[in-house]
């Protein structure tokens, strides 16, 4: 993959003519088409670390946005895709911008579509147990909404205070509280969007069905190429009555993975599970006397009725006790539930690291043996390569590895060509011992080469399908492993 070579901040896409942004005046009010230099600036790229690495070395991650548009229902969005339709404008749809794969990056100049101010939630439906909320919603805001109403969506990403909900199914994402809740999929159970062919979709928020395959799976995690998302249905649940966590100390990473594996098939359901690696966990449990014999760190939060949750509690423990795991002392919990929504990678962007993070899925059966060729591949790259990794997606059959990345401060053309040899050699790895080369962050536009090798033939399905419904490749082009937009210097 040849990332984008192009000149420091140079060619700029062209705005567009006056006419033209008249025209998405006239649906959204002049007040909110945005044009300006600035503007334009702060929405050319997602948290995607390429593109801040780019910025960094005064250029551009691909190009600026022509413009941005910000419609207020989806009977908007409509007009705006039928416009742009008739003036052959490519559009994205732009939520909070938190992704880190650069699902939101203009390629050739595209429109921006802003979606939050479609931002309220419309019913709480309390025998039902579910929520409908518009799509531009921010996930904080709507978390705290529901607690209000003593409710809580289950779904607790470290990103929640900069993401949207339509956000969050777009790129079928997770939340720490998985292990209990489910992902995103597993929560979502109706939707609406607009169309590329500017026609409204509803999928309708009942109880399963058996009308053929499911059209409501085409969307959550489609990242926009096959639509504007704008509003979800979502299942809810009463905010837990009663919580504890614990704090274990392992010997290894294979009792922690065996430990684990016998919890959740045991049809234990703690709200967190997180192990960590040796080198994760050593910088949480110092001067710990715990984790001198057992340097593998564990933590674990039930939650629910007081009741159930006691119990799940006592198994789980008496199976970790099996797999000789001790309990330690809560501080590395605290210390977690208290920075659970940092991030802490500006710390290192901002000091000239090369910093960027991973997470694929693997099954029980290769996950420990994925690790190793991984975390040995990482420091191939380079000596000083910081490898970190932890799981925090526990599953029956697998679970999400986490892997943190940090390359030194380096001449710029070096460090961008060992970070891309360090994401190929793991993301090989992943699809040569049979794992998925991500989990909750997406596919976006990074990903590219690695979703074709996975999806392999299913490409075929996904691009006629993208075709069928946007011939003229007019929305989110270039994402997902899909055909790129023509002028794109994006090769992947």
């Amino acid at each position: 993959m040849d990332l984008i070579n192009q000149d420091p901040l140079a060619p700029a896409s062209p705005g567009l003519q006056a006419s033209v942004l008249a025209g998405f005046s006239a649906i959204v009010g002049p007040e909110n088409v945005l044009t300006g230099t600035a503007h334009r600036y702060a929405y050319c790229r997602d948290r995607l670390p390429y593109g801040l690495f780019r910025l960094r070395s005064h250029a551009l991650p691909a190009t600026l946005p022509a413009a941005i548009v910000s419609p207020a229902s989806a009977e908007e969005i409509m007009a705006i895709v039928a416009y742009a339709r008739q003036h052959r404008i490519a559009l994205i749809p732009f939520g909070a911008g938190s992704g880190v794969l650069g699902g939101t990056i203009p390629l050739v100049g595209e429109v921006m579509v802003d979606l939050k101010r479609l931002n309220r939630i419309v019913e709480i439906n309390p025998i039902d147990g579910t929520v409908t909320v518009q799509a531009g919603m921010n996930g904080m805001q709507f978390e705290q909404e529901l607690e209000r109403n003593g409710y809580t969506a289950g779904h607790l990403p470290q990103s929640i205070a900069m993401s949207t909900v339509g956000g969050w199914v777009a790129c079928r994402g997770a939340g720490q509280a998985s292990s209990r809740y489910g992902k995103i999929e597993d929560m979502v159970i109706g939707l609406k969007a607009v169309l590329p062919n500017g026609k409204a979709l509803e999928v309708r928020p009942v109880a399963r069905r058996a009308v053929g395959p499911s059209i409501k799976d085409l969307l959550v995690g489609s990242e926009g190429v096959l639509g504007f998302i704008t509003e979800v249905t979502l299942r809810i649940w009463r905010k837990p009555e009663h919580s504890s966590a614990v704090v274990l100390a392992f010997k290894n990473i294979e009792d922690g993975f065996n430990a684990l594996r016998e919890v959740v098939q045991s049809e234990l359901r703690p709200e967190v599970i997180r192990l960590y690696d040796a080198i994760e966990s050593g910088q949480r449990t110092e001067s710990m006397p715990e984790f001198v014999a057992r340097p593998i760190l564990c933590i674990m939060k039930f939650s629910g009725l007081k009741d159930l949750a006691n119990v799940e509690r006592a198994l789980a423990l008496s199976i970790c006790a099996r797999h000789d795991a001790v309990v330690a002392g809560n501080g590395p919990y605290e210390h977690w539930e208290s920075s659970r929504f940092h991030s802490y990678s500006t710390k290192w962007q901002s000091e000239g690291y090369y910093m960027d993070t991973i997470e694929i899925t693997g099954t029980w059966t290769r996950l420990h043996d994925m690790y190793a060729a991984m975390s040995e591949a990482a420091h191939a790259v380079h000596p000083d390569m910081y490898f970190g990794a932890h799981w925090s997606h526990i599953y029956p059959e697998g679970a999400c590895q986490y892997m943190t990345l940090r390359l030194p401060p380096l001449p710029h053309d070096e460090a961008i060509r060992l970070h891309r040899l360090a994401w190929d050699r793991i993301e090989t790895i992943c699809l040569e011992m049979g794992g998925s080369v991500a989990h909750h962050h997406g596919a976006g536009l990074f990903r590219n080469a690695w979703v074709r090798q996975e999806l392999n033939t299913g490409m075929d399905l996904l691009q006629i399908l993208k075709d069928g419904l946007d011939p003229d490749n007019l929305i989110n082009p270039g994402k997902l492993g899909l055909r790129q937009p023509a002028g794109s210097t994006w090769e992947s």
